[in-house]
């Protein structure tokens, strides 16, 4: 309802352009597009390459017990879970797993050479 409104409303006040200057207009915004995501994506290299991968802690707002704690307990902290059972995946293997119980990651001895470590 409202996009047919915003469509009407647009049309009314506005008078069309040729179509041959509306196709010029494009291409020159394409060219202005892909230079924009060209220099964007150089940046986000340049910015690894540079150690900055993880802009967090470069920055400050991720503390060092942050970053060093594994992505899944993090996770598992930010939705408030306390009980989960956490796997590993690289490609089409399973690299480890391990249990979150009442807060806590429980390490099995097959798996990973630490017994216990505290989420906290």
């Amino acid at each position: 309802m409202f996009f047919k409104w915003l469509h009407s409303f647009v049309r009314s006040r506005t008078k069309p352009i040729p179509e041959d200057i509306a196709l010029q207009w494009k291409k020159r915004l394409g060219i202005i597009y892909g230079l924009i995501a060209w220099n964007a994506f150089g940046f986000v290299v340049y910015s690894i390459y540079k150690g900055k991968a993880d802009w967090a802690h470069y920055y400050g707002l991720k503390s060092d017990e942050e970053k060093a704690t594994r992505s899944g307990i993090a996770w598992a902290n930010t939705l408030g879970i306390k009980n989960a059972k956490v796997y590993r995946i690289a490609g089409l293997t399973k690299v480890d797993d391990y249990e979150i119980v009442e807060g806590e990651a429980i390490f099995s001895s097959s798996n990973s050479k630490e017994t216990r470590e505290q989420v906290e």
